[in-house]
């Protein structure tokens, strides 16, 4: 078989590349075939004098360009899959530079620099690489404070970046470095941390920042300020104004079951009936809009968005609001010890079908709060809870301890209901424990079961 390069004939398989994709790959060493070129070493390898002699056997035929290789091999940035092409620098020469304990050239010019100098140097050193690995012109090119998922990373250009920056720094950093400082601002001020640390000792420079301190406990008595609020509630409820407004006024905001789930009302509903899968009620309290999202607003690609549950989208659209409405730019956060903590119950949204027709995935909760903070930068605790109906109520109160012990210092506390099946209807049908109206009447001597509703919200 072959595993063909690059082609520079635009097609199904290279038409979705930009420009930057082709500058980063011809700075990488791999040039792209002409059409020609590619119909001759088709023929080549079809021809039995020049095929492989096992059957087996694998040719690439690629275009590759060895001055800029050889010029990679003395940085040690070349693929694994081109190394034994090219001589490598062994890892005891590498070892014997120096590398992996930041005494470089680069501290000496960092120690050199005003304190609130060393993070902006850093920064521009971190994005001039980034331009480099993705193909701009220059470090003007890339927003220091945009994540590096939404300025184009994956896990190959991942660790790319990682080795320029072992390089450029004498430091040995992870290979998940992007996903764990998720902006080239935070990643910055990491380094420079890394740097500081490796050179506490060497004598050079008076004046280094100081290491970011442990969390301190807060004293047990000391208020939690809650700072700012944001919901979505049944009613078309989408502000704490408007729930207010609701409660003062006394307004009913439970109604008919939605219309846009693919739910058969009129073949579930059976009031009074013992017949398994039949529904005892016909109203309840919904979020009609549950299923709008802008996806591109979160840098989330519309078929990964109708992946997600509804209910990750609606902790997205409420922790932005959040801060917000407390002042806060959210891009000013990204690298903050800030904690997530959600409540949710619901899990049925993967078992629907697909957009094309296949069975969805499981979409665990689990993941919802450390979606959240891998969107926001947060570097806090991510925790989501299940404890049925008190799930949100339990966040909260693992937020505020949280905010105690020190382990964060802002929090993002709450949760959110949204049922993708009729599933809970049914259940409590079965049990003779839904109100045939669908609403609760707690602590009343007409009390004849119980009613269920959607919302969101976050506290900060």
């Amino acid at each position: 078989s072959l595993g063909w390069g690059f082609w520079a004939e635009r097609s199904g398989m290279t038409g979705h590349l930009a420009q930057t994709d082709v500058r980063r790959m011809r700075r990488a060493g791999i040039a792209a075939l002409t059409s020609d070129e590619g119909l001759a070493l088709f023929d080549a390898a079809a021809t039995p004098s020049t095929a492989p002699a096992t059957a087996d056997a694998v040719l690439l035929p690629i275009r590759l360009d060895l001055p800029v290789l050889r010029a990679q091999a003395a940085s040690g940035v070349v693929p694994a899959l081109l190394q034994h092409l090219l001589r490598i620098p062994t890892r005891r020469t590498v070892e014997a530079s120096g590398a992996g304990t930041g005494t470089s050239a680069l501290w000496q010019r960092l120690a050199r620099l005003p304190e609130a100098e060393r993070v902006e140097a850093l920064k521009t050193l971190v994005c001039t690489h980034v331009a480099a690995v993705l193909g701009h012109a220059d470090e003007t090119a890339v927003d220091s404070d945009r994540a590096f998922k939404e300025l184009g990373f994956d896990s190959l250009t991942a660790v790319e970046l990682r080795n320029r920056l072992n390089t450029a720094t004498g430091l040995r950093l992870s290979a998940t470095l992007v996903f764990d400082y998720p902006s080239p601002t935070v990643l910055a001020r990491h380094l420079l941390a890394e740097l500081t640390a490796a050179n506490a000792t060497d004598g050079v420079g008076t004046d280094r920042p100081a290491l970011p301190a442990a969390g301190t406990a807060t004293a047990v008595d000391e208020p939690i300020a809650i700072v700012a609020m944001s919901c979505r509630f049944p009613g078309g409820v989408r502000t704490p104004e408007e729930l207010w407004q609701l409660l003062e006024q006394g307004t009913d905001a439970m109604a008919a079951f939605p219309a846009d789930r693919g739910w058969d009302i009129e073949e579930l509903y059976e009031p009074g009936s013992q017949t398994p899968g039949k529904i005892h009620a016909r109203e309840g309290g919904f979020l009609y809009d549950a299923g709008d999202f802008d996806p591109g607003f979160f840098g989330v690609s519309p078929r990964e968005a109708l992946a997600m549950d509804p209910q990750q989208r609606l902790l997205l659209e409420t922790s932005w609001e959040a801060l917000e409405r407390a002042g806060i730019d959210p891009a000013s956060v990204r690298g903050s010890q800030t904690g997530v903590f959600a409540g949710i119950m619901h899990h049925d949204y993967g078992l629907l079908q697909g957009p094309d027709g296949t069975p969805g995935s499981p979409s665990p909760g689990s993941i919802a709060s450390g979606r959240i903070s891998y969107t926001f930068g947060f570097e806090g605790p991510a925790v989501t809870v299940d404890t049925a109906c008190s799930s949100s109520l339990v966040a909260l109160h693992l937020a505020v301890q949280s905010l105690r012990q020190g382990e964060c210092s802002l929090a993002l506390a709450g949760g959110v209901t949204v049922m993708a099946t009729p599933a809970l209807f049914v259940e409590f049908s079965r049990q003779r424990g839904l109100s045939p109206d669908g609403r609760c009447k707690a602590f009343a001597g007409g009390a004849d079961g119980t009613g269920f509703s959607e919302g969101a919200g976050m506290l900060l």
